[in-house]
C-alpha cells in the first residue's frame, strides 16, 4: 500500500522567503499565459457576507491543467479589524495534486495574495507602462500597497516614489520602510495632487469606495494598476479616467461581475465594453494591443483570479522544498516530488 505523503505547512514569513517579487512576477507570467491559452478551470469567486460584523469571505479555486494542480483559497476581509488589532485580510491557500487529489501544501494566503497581486501590477507595468517611466505614485498605506511599490521598482527603474494615504502617520511609515527596502527615495505626500505631479506609474490600493484623485491632475503617459476595487459597487478610479484610458484586464468575465471602477462608467453610458475586452494575458501574447503610444493613459484592472494564487503558490511550494522551509504535518513520511512549473 503507497505511504501517504507529508502535507507541508508554510508560515508567512516561510512564503515570504520562498516567494520574492522577481519570482512572482515570472510565475504570474505563467498564470496569465495560462489563462490566455484556456489551459484553467476557474469558477466564479464565491463572496459570502457576515452581517453585522463588515465582514465577508470569498473562496478561490482552480485548476491548472499545465500544472497539474488543484488550488483552493479561503480568504476573509474584516474592515473593523484594524481596532482589534487584527490583520484585515486573513487567508489561507492549499494545493493539491491534480493527478490523485492529494493534498500537498497549506500555506498562509494573506502574504502569498499581497505578492501575488503585486506582482500581477508589476507583469502588467512591464507590458503597458512606457520604458522610460522612472517616478511612481502610491494610492494607499497598506500591506497590498507596499507590495505594488515592491513590484513596480522590480520592472523599470525608478529613480523617486510617493506614497499618499488619508492616514498621514501609516503614509510616513510606509515612506520610510519602503525607501530603506528598495534603497531609493519615497516621499510621503500630503494630497493626491502632489502624488499625481510627476507620476509615470500610478497604483491605486485602497479601500475607498469613491475615486481617490482627480482626473485633471493625471499626466499623459501615465498608467495606472488599479487593484483596491472588486466589489461593483465602489470605484477608485474617476470615470473620466476610465473614460479616456486604454484598459486592460485581468479576467474579462470576472471584471464584468466585480470591478466597479468599469461597471460605474458602463451602467451610465460612459464606457462601451469593447474599450475593455483585451485581457493581459491576451497582451502577454501579443494578441491585443497594449500601449500604442506614448501619450495613452493604460490601466490594468485587477480583480484577482485563481490562477493567480494557484502559480504564485507552486513557485512558494517549489522554493521551499529547495529552502528547506515549513513543517511537516504528520501524516506520512517521504519526500515530496517536484512541482511542475508547466507553462
Amino acid at each position: 500500500m503507497p505511504v501517504r505523503l507529508p502535507l507541508l505547512f508554510l508560515s508567512a514569513e516561510d512564503v515570504r522567503r520562498a516567494l520574492p517579487m522577481s519570482a512572482a512576477i515570472a510565475a504570474m507570467r505563467l498564470a496569465f499565459r495560462q489563462l490566455a491559452d484556456g489551459h484553467v478551470s476557474l469558477p466564479p469567486r464565491q463572496h459570502i457576507e457576515s452581517p453585522g460584523n463588515n465582514g465577508r469571505a470569498l473562496v478561490m479555486t482552480c485548476h491548472s491543467t499545465a500544472h497539474q494542480l488543484f488550488s483552493l483559497k479561503f480568504i476573509t476581509l474584516f474592515g473593523d479589524n484594524r481596532s482589534k488589532g487584527l490583520p484585515l485580510i486573513q487567508s489561507i491557500v492549499m494545493l493539491a495534486d491534480g493527478a490523485t487529489g492529494e493534498p500537498l501544501v497549506v500555506m498562509d494566503g494573506a502574504v502569498l495574495t499581497s505578492i501575488r497581486t503585486g506582482a500581477a501590477s508589476g507583469l502588467a507595468t512591464d507590458l503597458l507602462a512606457r520604458p522610460d517611466a522612472a517616478e511612481v505614485a502610491v494610492f494607499g498605506a497598506g500591506v497590498q500597497a507596499r507590495t505594488q511599490l515592491e513590484a513596480i521598482c522590480t520592472v523599470r527603474p525608478i529613480r523617486r516614489g510617493y506614497v499618499y494615504d488619508p492616514d498621514l502617520a501609516a503614509a510616513e511609515r510606509m515612506a520610510s520602510e519602503m525607501s530603506t527596502l528598495l534603497n531609493r527615495p519615497i516621499e510621503c505626500v500630503a494630497s493626491p495632487a502632489q502624488a499625481l505631479e510627476h507620476a509615470d506609474v500610478v497604483c491605486t490600493a485602497t479601500t475607498s469606495p469613491v475615486p481617490v484623485f482627480d482626473d485633471a491632475g493625471l499626466k499623459h503617459g501615465t498608467h495606472i494598476n488599479a487593484i483596491g476595487s472588486y466589489r461593483p459597487q465602489v470605484s477608485e478610479i474617476p470615470p473620466a479616467t476610465v473614460c479616456r484610458s486604454r484598459i486592460v484586464v485581468d479576467h474579462r468575465d470576472s471584471a464584468l461581475e466585480e470591478a466597479g471602477d468599469l461597471l460605474g462608467p458602463l451602467r451610465q453610458g460612459l464606457l462601451a465594453g469593447s474599450q475593455f475586452w483585451a485581457e493581459l494575458g491576451d497582451v502577454l501574447l501579443g494578441r491585443s494591443p497594449g500601449r500604442e503610444n506614448p501619450g495613452d493613459i493604460t490601466i490594468f484592472k485587477s480583480v484577482g483570479v485563481a490562477i493567480q494564487d494557484l502559480c504564485a503558490a507552486a513557485c512558494a511550494l517549489e522554493n521551499a522544498r529547495h529552502l528547506q522551509l515549513g513543517v511537516r504535518l504528520p501524516n506520512g513520511v517521504g519526500a515530496l516530488p517536484p512541482v511542475s512549473r508547466g507553462d
